[in-house]
C-alpha cells in the first residue's frame, strides 16, 4: 500500500523563505511604528477557555470558533470507583449545546482583543494605566476559505486601555498611515465613524426594527447595493418611508467637516434632538470632531485619505464609540485593517469602566496586496549576501577565517559547502538571489587579494579583504 499523499488543512498554507522573509519585512514595519507610539509587546496563549471567547463575537462568530476536544476518554469520567458516562443521552438528545461543554472546554483564539480583555482583568493589579500594548500572533477562525480569507492568519494589533482620551484615536490614524506609507502603499482610506452616529440614524427612524438588522443592512451597503439594503430593511419590518429617511442621511457628501455639520443637520430634521449633550448622534459627531481636531494639531497632512463614512458599521457584538477600516482602493482586497473603541469589554470579565481603543492589521491581505501591486523591495527576500565560492580543500581552508570575518562584519555570509564547478556554485547563488559571490582560487591567495562578482550585471572587481568588508556591510 502506498503512502498517503501528505497535505495540510483546507484555509492554512506553508510559508517558504521567501515569503517568510517578506512577511517579516511587514511585521518589521508594524512593529517599529507600534514601538514608536509608546505600545509594548505582549503574547497570549494559542487556546483559551470557551468562557473567555463565547459570546463576545455575537452569534456567527460563536460559530466560526475552533473548539480543542478535552484530552483522555472525555466521554467518561471517573468518580471513586465507578466510571460514570460524563454524555447522558439526554445530552444527546438536547443537541449540541449540551453536549459541547461536557467534551470542549477550550478554543483556538478567534482574535487578539478578546484575549487581551482577559489579561488586563487577570492582571490589573500589576499594570500600569493607561496600558498600551502591541500583539503580532496567529488567529484561527472556522470560515469558508477565499482569497485573502483564512482559516489561519496573523493579526497586528494595537490597544490601549484605561484612558477615554480621543488623542488614542488620532494616533491610531497616524499608525495606519504610517506602516501603509512604510510599505509603500498609497492609495488607501482610511474609514471612520462612530457607534452613537449609527444610535442616532436608528433612532431618526424611528425605531423601526432592530438596531441589530439595521446595522447589519447598512454593513453590506457596498456589496449589494441600495436596492439589495432595501429589500433586506423591508424582511426586516422597515417601512419605505424609514428606509428613504435612512438613505438620506448615509448619503451625506462632502469634506470631513462638512459631513459633520450636514449629518448634524439631518439629524435636527429628522427629530433627533441635537440641543442635548447626551444625545447619541450629537456625542459620536462631537468625538468625531475632536479627532479631527487633533489630527489637525499633530500637522496630519493625508486627511484626503481619511474618510468619514456614515455607513461603516463593524464590530456591532463589541465597539461602542469611534470604528475605523482601512481599503486599499487600487486592489480588489476586503478591509486590511480595522478596529474602534470598546468600552465595556472588560466588564464581560468582571472588570467594569475601562474603555479601550485598538486596531488591528491583516498581514496575510497586506501581503497580497503588495504581491499584486508588485511593492516588495527586491532585497527583502535576499537573505544571504554574499556566497564565498568553493575551489578545493586548501581554498576552503583559507576562506573560513574571511567568512568569519564577513559575518562579523554584519554582513549575511554562507559558504558552499562543497568544491565544485564555478558554474554550478554561480547557479545556487542565482537560484537563492544572492547578490555577490566572493572568489579566492590561488592565485588571488596568493596576491592577499579576492575577486567579488556582482550577479546581477556579471562584474568582477579585484579587491582587499578590506576594501570587500567595506563594499559588503553596505
Amino acid at each position: 500500500m502506498s503512502a498517503p499523499k501528505p497535505s495540510i488543512p483546507q484555509g492554512t498554507r506553508d510559508f517558504g523563505p521567501a515569503v517568510v522573509a517578506r512577511r517579516n519585512y511587514i511585521f518589521g514595519v508594524i512593529r517599529r511604528t507600534f514601538e514608536k507610539f509608546g505600545y509594548a509587546p505582549l503574547e497570549t496563549p494559542t487556546i483559551e477557555n470557551l468562557s473567555v471567547l463565547t459570546g463576545k463575537y455575537g452569534e456567527e462568530g460563536d460559530q466560526l470558533l475552533f473548539k480543542v476536544l478535552n484530552s483522555g476518554n472525555f466521554l467518561k469520567k471517573q468518580k471513586g470507583d465507578v466510571i460514570k458516562d460524563q454524555v447522558t443521552p439526554d445530552d444527546l438528545q438536547a443537541g449540541p449545546r449540551a453536549v459541547l461543554p461536557k467534551i470542549a472546554e477550550k478554543g483556538l483564539r478567534y482574535d487578539l482583543t478578546v484575549p487581551f480583555a482577559r489579561y488586563v482583568v487577570m492582571n490589573r493589579g500589576t499594570l500600569t494605566f493607561p496600558f498600551k500594548r502591541y500583539q503580532i500572533q496567529p488567529v484561527w477562525r472556522a470560515d469558508r476559505p477565499q482569497r485573502g480569507r483564512y482559516r489561519e492568519f496573523y493579526q497586528c494589533d494595537a490597544d490601549v486601555v484605561g484612558t477615554d482620551s480621543l488623542l488614542c484615536e488620532a494616533e491610531i490614524v497616524l499608525m495606519m498611515c504610517e506602516v501603509l506609507n512604510g510599505i509603500g502603499l498609497t492609495d488607501f482610506t482610511i474609514k471612520i465613524n462612530h457607534r452613537r452616529v449609527l444610535g442616532a440614524i436608528y433612532q431618526a427612524l424611528g425605531g423601526e426594527g432592530t438596531e441589530t438588522d439595521l446595522f447589519t443592512a447598512i454593513d453590506k451597503l457596498d456589496k449589494i447595493g441600495r436596492e439589495g439594503v432595501e429589500k433586506e430593511l423591508a424582511e426586516r419590518g422597515f417601512s419605505v418611508d424609514a428606509t428613504d429617511k435612512l438613505f438620506a442621511l448615509l448619503g451625506v457628501e462632502g469634506s470631513f467637516e462638512e459631513k459633520l455639520e450636514r449629518l448634524l443637520a439631518g439629524f435636527v430634521t429628522a427629530g433627533v434632538d441635537a440641543d442635548n449633550a447626551t444625545a447619541d448622534g450629537y456625542k459620536g459627531l462631537q468625538d468625531l470632531r475632536r479627532v479631527q481636531e487633533y489630527l489637525q494639531e499633530f500637522g496630519f497632512a493625508q486627511f484626503d485619505h481619511l474618510d468619514f463614512d456614515v455607513t461603516l458599521a463593524r464590530g456591532l457584538s463589541y465597539y461602542t464609540g469611534c470604528i475605523f477600516e482601512i481599503k486599499i482602493n487600487n486592489v480588489n482586497m476586503g478591509s486590511v485593517s480595522g478596529g474602534g473603541r470598546y468600552d465595556n469589554l472588560t466588564g464581560a470579565f468582571g472588570l467594569p469602566g475601562v474603555s479601550g481603543v485598538g486596531f488591528s492589521f491583516g498581514v496575510d491581505r497586506l501581503y497580497d496586496c503588495l504581491e499584486e501591486l508588485n511593492l516588495f523591495p527586491a532585497a527583502v527576500a535576499t537573505t544571504t549576501r554574499c556566497l564565498v565560492a568553493n575551489f578545493d580543500a586548501d581554498a576552503e581552508r583559507a576562506v573560513l577565517p574571511v567568512l568569519r570575518q564577513l559575518r562579523e562584519a554584519g554582513v549575511a555570509s554562507e559558504l558552499y559547502p562543497e568544491p565544485g564547478k564555478l558554474a554550478r556554485q554561480f547557479k545556487y547563488a542565482d537560484a537563492k538571489g544572492i547578490p555577490f559571490v566572493l572568489l579566492q582560487g590561488s592565485e588571488e591567495r596568493a596576491a592577499g587579494q579576492f575577486k567579488l562578482k556582482t550577479l546581477s550585471t556579471g562584474e568582477e572587481r579585484v579587491l582587499s579583504l578590506e576594501q570587500v568588508l567595506t563594499e559588503l556591510a553596505v
